[in-house]
């Protein structure tokens, strides 16, 4: 076994795999940028080495930066966990040429299968079926659109390099392929550096099903069972189970076997995953859609039904271990479920979103994977994934439920993150039933985005204003308070609270945080009271009902979180969504919806434009928003420029309607 492993990553999985390299007692290297100086993965390795700058490209994306970090900590082997170098055959073979072990697959085997078009053509052979589609290499936007005709619509662009769902893009119509085929190319550059494309019949009501596969170096090769992925959004897993409830004995048989078969075929040595798309009224067709030469991002569901640690699999066959099992020693106990926690704002579909961490209080009881700590920021230089929340239970049900508590214990505080989102999900009549489909997401989404704003927050963010306000000791006037409270009718002090996502509220107070009246909006005067249980916790009372919320505090902005779900109420908030599209509709700025990097800029100077064309792309975390004119008018003061980083809510430039 190693003595040093480089784990050339960040985030969660750094720490993940960090933590099988101290449970084996392996001496662990870390690599960070300067945005990851102190990052969680850092403090958590024995040894940490600086890579480069922020920008991915410069740092975690450097071959010669994370193969001259190994040598100079004396690694002998390297660990690229998923995303960034780990299915790069350029990596792995310099691992090789400089004498240091690729915790992975043989740099030929990341070559077959990392070309989606050499993969199907590699398992094709082996007898594993293939979805219908293009099956040439290279093809140029003319050859893609003959290849799209001859398959027929619908249609799903894919790049032939990388995976994650990064640059995927389902196309229905011939009016909306050139612009596709554009954008994926772009998002497969920005994500793999390679901007290859390929086309693949849509399989309607589908199935993402994954086989993991375990092979040695000795010969063996075996499955550890399925994972069903099919709760995505834009090709990006959200929810990922095992078992699958789709599947009988024998249909997992056979599919396992067609997954060894394409491991086989391509030489595998390690620990991938074999990704297939199912029918879902047709389980037993099954076709070959690509397979990750890597940890994947769902492995921790595999590992509570299997009971084994795939990290430390992959370590001992990279060391040249037989594996230390058969295909007979495989077995599956209970059911279960995990969830991917994002930095974005589902009702804002799903842009990324940012900023510091206030508060991290992860739930207990279940596997929480995560890369975070308070006082962090997260911003928009890498994928949004912030942690992982896994359940294991006795059956689907058991696990589903477990999860749902967990999510609900969760506390995130200081950026937007999707998890009520996930518990509107997980509390769906068909998720429960396991009625599942890659489409389903898309077709629910906004039932499941569609939250109110429970006037309990904002009756609990005034009285506990009271409370920030108020000096200790004897009772005071109410109406000697500083800072942004206002004098509305006598004895009655108003805020205007604002929310982003919702319309401004006015909340009126009167009283002390003990023993409060509070108004909210149109409503009637209700009792309300806080009380702090310590500086993170407040239980409030409003209207006879007492709960509590995690509270934390920054600048102007306060964050309360309750049940899963969190709100930063302001007294004052910046030109949210709806003023930006009230504004929009009358023409003036176009704002940037996200902090992010400006990629394309269509339109120049005094160009006249048409409601609906493209003005601007910008790119956040590896995907692309597309920014159109609102109203038919002429470009003005174009402050856009390809390649310059923009905040939220920066004006982009001005449309200027017709006649004005």
């Amino acid at each position: 076994m190693f003595d040093t492993v480089l784990v050339a990553n960040r985030g969660e999985i750094a720490v993940r795999v960090i933590a099988t390299l101290r449970r084996l007692g392996i001496r662990s290297v870390a690599v960070y940028s300067d945005a990851d100086a102190g990052s969680p993965h850092v403090t958590a390795a024995d040894v940490a080495v600086r890579i480069g700058p922020a920008a991915a490209a410069q740092s975690y994306l450097s071959i010669p930066a994370v193969i001259e970090a190994a040598r100079a900590t004396g690694a002998q082997a390297i660990h690229p966990g998923y995303g960034f170098l780990s299915e790069n055959t350029a990596f792995a073979a310099a691992c090789e040429e400089s004498g240091l072990v690729f915790v992975g697959p043989p740099s030929s085997a990341i070559e077959a299968m990392g070309d989606k078009i050499r993969a199907k053509q590699t398992v094709a052979k082996a007898g594993v079926p293939v979805v219908p589609g293009s099956d040439g290499a290279g093809l140029d936007d003319a050859a893609l659109a003959l290849a799209v005709e001859q398959v027929g619509y619908p249609v799903l662009l894919k790049p032939s390099a990388g995976g994650g769902g990064k640059g995927m893009h389902e196309v229905h119509d011939a009016a909306s392929l050139s612009a596709s085929i554009a954008t994926a190319r772009r998002e497969a550059k920005a994500s793999f550096g390679d901007d290859t494309l390929l086309v693949e019949r849509l399989v309607t009501t589908p199935r993402h099903i994954e086989i993991q596969v375990l092979a040695d170096a000795h010969g063996a090769v075996i499955h550890l069972g399925e994972r069903e992925c099919s709760l995505q959004r834009r090709h990006q897993k959200i929810v990922e189970e095992a078992p699958s409830a789709l599947l009988t004995e024998a249909q997992r048989a056979a599919m396992g076997e067609a997954a060894c078969e394409a491991a086989r075929a391509c030489g595998y040595r390690g620990a991938g995953t074999v990704e297939f798309i199912v029918g879902a009224d047709a389980p037993d067709e099954f076709f070959f859609m690509e397979m990750n030469t890597r940890l994947q991002v769902e492995h921790p569901v595999t590992e509570l039904v299997t009971g084994l640690d795939l990290v430390e699999l992959q370590l001992r066959v990279a060391a040249g271990e037989p594996l230390p099992i058969t295909q007979d020693d495989v077995a599956l106990t209970g059911h279960a479920v995990e969830v991917r926690v994002y930095a974005e704002d589902p009702a804002a579909g799903f842009l990324p979103t940012g900023g510091r961490v206030l508060r991290w209080a992860p739930p207990s009881g279940v596997r929480v994977d995560a890369g975070i700590a308070e006082g962090g920021v997260v911003g928009s230089d890498y994928d949004p994934m912030l942690a992982k929340v896994i359940a294991h239970g006795a059956d689907r049900a058991e696990a589903i439920r477990r999860l749902d508590a967990a999510l609900r214990d969760t506390v995130l505080l200081g950026l937007g993150t999707n998890v009520g989102f996930l518990r509107a999900l997980l509390a769906d009549e068909d998720v429960r039933a396991a009625r599942l489909d890659t489409g389903l997401v898309g077709r629910r989404v906004e039932e499941w985005t569609r939250q109110d704003l429970p006037h309990d927050v904002l009756a609990a963010a005034a009285v506990h204003a009271l409370d920030e306000l108020e000096p200790a000791g004897p009772v005071v006037d109410p109406f000697d308070v500083p800072g942004g409270w206002r004098i509305g009718e006598p004895a009655w002090t108003t805020w205007k609270t604002a929310v982003s996502g919702h319309e401004p509220v006015e909340v009126r107070v009167r009283g002390r945080a003990a023993d409060a009246v509070v108004v909210v909006g149109d409503g009637e005067p209700v009792a309300a009271a806080v009380r702090r249980r310590d500086p993170h916790e407040l239980v409030a009372a409003v209207d006879g009902v007492t709960r509590t919320y995690a509270v934390a505090r920054d600048g102007e902005t306060l964050w309360l979180g309750r049940d899963g779900r969190t709100w930063a109420v302001r007294e004052q908030a910046p030109l949210d969504a709806a003023a930006a599209e009230a504004a929009a509709g009358a023409g003036g700025p176009v704002l940037s919806p996200m902090p992010g990097t400006v990629t394309v800029v269509e339109v120049t100077e005094g160009q006249r434009v048409a409601a609906g064309d493209r003005l601007v792309v910008v790119e956040a975390m590896k995907m692309e928003h597309v920014l159109t004119a609102p109203v038919d008018g002429t470009v003005r003061e174009l402050r856009a420029r390809a390649g310059a980083t923009v905040a939220r809510d920066a004006a982009l430039l001005i449309v200027e309607p017709e006649g004005e």
